[in-house]
This record gives C-alpha cells, structure tokens and sequence, in this order.
C-alpha cells in the first residue's frame, strides 16, 4: 500500500501544481480550488507514506518524479517545450529514482 499511497501522493501534486498557471495568481476560483485541494490530498498522502519509508526518500521520489510529470504536462498542456539541458536534468533525476529503487536497502522490495 505504500508505493499506491506513494503514486497517489505524486499525481496529486502533479495536478496541483500543472494548475498553478490557471489560477492566474489566485485570482481564478475553481483552479485555485483545483491546487489547494490538490496539494492537500498529496500531503495527506506522503504523510501515510513516511510512515514506512524515510522521509528523504519518500520526498526524493515525489519530488523527482513530479517534476518530470509536471514537465511532460507543461510541454502537452502548456506548450512550453524544456531545451536539452532541462531533458538530460530531467533524465538524471529520473535515473536517480530508479537508483534509489534497485540499490537503495532503504525501500522496501
């Protein structure tokens, strides 16, 4: 359950954060709504998840794999396409959480 409350946690905050931009600064309601409830069940979630895992890696999975997913959105959503050295960071980040995930004893495997 915890990689599932995990998962939750990031694609909640991934759609959190690819709803900042509407909100134009807060001034929109419902995207504003969208963020704040949004980033609310994320927290909600990695709280569960900690709970189990060290916060260190729990954050530096939410954190690398939303960025990713946020990026993605960006590109799709947004049109706001990364150059390559925002590709190759995003690679690294990623390689890292799979690093994390095959040699780190501090997961659960």
């Amino acid at each position: 359950m915890t990689y599932f409350y995990l998962a939750i946690a990031i694609v909640t905050e991934v759609i959190g954060t690819s709803a900042l931009k509407a909100t134009e600064e807060f001034t929109k309601f419902w995207p504003s709504l969208v963020v704040v409830v949004s980033y609310a069940f994320s927290f909600y979630f990695m709280a569960l998840v900690v709970k189990h895992l060290p916060i260190g890696i729990t954050y530096a999975i939410w954190s690398g794999l939303g960025i990713v997913l946020v990026a993605v959105i960006g590109a799709l959503w947004y049109k706001q396409m990364p150059d390559i050295a925002a590709i190759i960071g995003m690679a690294l980040i990623v390689i890292g959480v799979v690093v994390i995930f095959i040699f780190s004893k501090t997961v659960g495997h």
